[in-house]
């Protein structure tokens, strides 16, 4: 059974662990990346791929499963994604505001969809947009932590 922890808990484990977290790499038939912008700290305003951390106790599958559902509105399983490495993200503010500091460990996965089958929700990024990779590198508007994963 996992479980998300309360706020004092949560704010404690951001102050002194690392997070893990899985992030979507998600791409269109043309070859466009999914990107949201986000609403949240850390990383608020910027373009982002989307994702979210892994509960206490819940296996990776399940995470993906989850993530998905609630990041695109879609359900997809882990097999069908493409692993593309473990990625650091370092912040110097939280979701708490300017501190504590953040730090993810990130599972990055690589999923290919029919961009008509998502539905998109609203709750993490206030817009989405389909970018080209080459636009995600050059732009100052898409987070560095994402840039990252087109170089």
């Amino acid at each position: 059974m996992s479980y998300w922890l309360d706020e004092s808990a949560f704010r404690t484990v951001v102050d002194a662990t690392p997070l893990v977290s899985i992030d979507l790499i998600v791409k269109d038939a043309q070859g466009r990346v999914l990107l949201g912008q986000r609403v949240n700290r850390p990383a608020c305003h910027y373009w982002f791929v989307p994702g979210g951390r892994i509960q206490k106790n819940e296996l990776l599958d399940a995470a993906f499963r989850r993530l998905t559902l609630t990041e695109l509105g879609c359900e997809y399983e882990r097999a069908q994604a493409q692993f593309q490495g473990v990625y650091e993200h370092l912040y110097n503010d939280s979701v708490f505001g300017e501190s504590p500091s953040t730090h993810y460990v990130v599972l990055a996965y690589c999923l290919f969809v029919e961009a008509a089958e998502l539905n998109l929700p609203k709750q993490q990024h206030s817009e989405y947009h389909w970018w080209l990779p080459a636009d995600v590198l050059t732009s100052e508007q898409v987070h560095s932590n994402t840039r990252a994963y087109f170089l």
